[in-house]
């Protein structure tokens, strides 16, 4: 039996949590049909919820042309993140690998923490008339629960530790914490890729970073002190311990809550965030606690989300409650105090909530948003016109529809690199709960254009021939 090692991330100050802006309000239980219908006419929903099922059902319907692959699973309760863990053994057809999710309740049963099994298709094995004969109200026979861990609170956020996918941070509103806060930090979390750092945001304006080896040296000298959250499972059942863990430093410059962090790809020294007053602020904690670079006005509207190039280090990915993405080059951020981006790209309808690089193709990134749209973006079509149709924003090459609601998380998979987990929290538009999926495009459409006309003129003579004979 495989062990699992969570290190529950939070931080609030006092006893008294003020109010929280959500992302994802409060879920409720699935309500039956009859509920629901009667719910949608006193609320005048009914338009809306008919317009949602119609794009939903003309989606389905293009699932065999558009998907390699894709799994829908049913969820009682919402997940606000969702993260692929490690591969645990290969097969012919599948790979077995891990999934982390989250079960947001509403109060009557515990908050927890998810461990899933997933069975991963490999690409071109599963048949097109079988990738979307599948029930939206049931679960997937890909996904199935292999621990669950009840949780000390919500959980808001999930991260793996990269130098080992089996640790786990999460940000919940649990007074049990990882010191450094002086308010509630939700969203904001980041593991860094080159040591075992954490780096969290939070409502106190601040940025707070910490070591796990700090964490782990403690465990063994202050092991009755109010901290976090350590879990580890197994056959032998989950063992607790609650240190108190100092933070290695605590940035300042943001002038609202920090909504997303992330470290650079190439030094544990540097990193950024983004917030509720508009700012992009790139750190570096060799140079002090005060920021490097403050980009005011980086969006016209309040900051969801941040990522950084894992293959470009001077490339950086913005969401926002502006609708849009945009692309900044940390060699030239600002022009006169307000920020420059080299692109601006613009094809959601709502507030962009998660924004993420592709782990296989460094112009290559995703895009999740309030619209129930995951968008895939190509930073090198941009320029190519010939490449899109005239009302599609530039960049924009693969649409992902098949989310009812608004998409708060999703994660591209290393081990796997175009199958991507994605999670919608549905309780503006079926009464309850939340959708998983699991999903791959068909390479027809990432694949390099000469690749796919060469492929598609060997299958153009292949029908030909067999259209010949008698």
């Amino acid at each position: 039996m495989e062990s699992e090692e969570a290190a529950a991330a939070a931080a609030e100050g006092g006893t008294v949590t003020p109010a929280r802006k959500k992302r994802g309000r409060k879920p409720k239980i699935k309500e039956d049909s009859q509920t629901k219908e009667q719910s949608g006419k006193e609320s005048g929903g009914k338009k809306t919820k008919q317009s949602v099922d119609e794009k939903y059902t003309q989606w389905k319907g293009l699932v065999p042309i558009l998907y390699d692959w894709l799994a829908n699973h049913n969820l009682v309760w919402p997940s606000l993140s969702c993260r692929w863990g490690p591969q645990l053994d290969q097969a012919t057809y599948k790979n077995r690998q891990r999934l982390y999710l989250s079960e947001q309740t509403d109060g009557s049963v515990p908050n927890t923490l998810v461990i899933a099994n997933c069975e991963v298709v490999k690409p071109r094995v599963a048949a097109a008339e079988h990738i979307s004969q599948f029930n939206e109200e049931a679960r997937s026979p890909f996904v199935k629960k292999y621990k669950t861990i009840i949780h000390p609170g919500e959980v808001n956020r999930i991260r793996e530790l990269p130098q080992n996918s089996k640790i786990i941070a999460t940000h919940t509103d649990s007074p049990d914490i990882l010191t450094g806060h002086q308010d509630n930090a939700e969203f904001a979390l980041a593991m860094c890729p080159t040591e075992p750092f954490v780096l969290s945001g939070g409502k106190d304006k601040s940025v707070v970073l910490w070591s796990i080896q700090d964490h782990i040296t403690t465990v063994g000298t202050d092991s009755k002190s109010s901290g976090s959250i350590i879990k580890q499972t197994g056959e032998g059942g989950d063992k607790t311990e609650s240190p108190s863990v100092a933070p290695r430093g605590v940035y300042h410059g943001h002038d609202d809550t920090v909504e997303d962090v992330a470290f650079s790809p190439t030094s544990a020294q540097e990193f950024c965030s983004v917030g509720d007053d508009s700012c992009l602020i790139l750190w570096d904690a060799r140079t002090g606690t005060s920021p490097v670079t403050k980009v005011e006005k980086a969006h016209d509207a309040d900051l969801h989300c941040v990522d950084w190039n894992p293959h470009d280090d001077n490339l950086i990915l913005t969401g926002s409650a502006d609708n849009t993405v945009r692309l900044y080059d940390r060699r030239n951020l600002t022009s006169n105090g307000v920020g420059t981006p080299i692109y601006k790209f613009e094809g959601h309808r709502a507030a962009v909530l998660c924004v993420q690089w592709c782990p296989d193709k460094s112009s290559v990134f995703g895009s999740s948003a309030e619209d129930g749209l995951l968008n895939i973006w190509d930073y090198d079509r941009v320029s190519k016109k010939s490449d899109r149709a005239a009302k599609s924003p530039a960049g924009l090459f693969f649409q992902h529809a098949g989310h009812r609601d608004k998409v708060v998380d999703f994660h591209w998979n290393a081990a796997d690199p175009w199958t991507i987990v994605s999670v919608s929290d549905d309780c503006e538009t079926t009464g309850g709960g939340g959708t998983l999926q699991i999903w791959r495009m068909s390479d027809l459409i990432y694949r390099p254009e000469e690749e796919v006309l060469a492929e598609l003129e060997t299958f153009k003579s292949h029908v030909m021939t067999c259209a010949s004979k008698p």
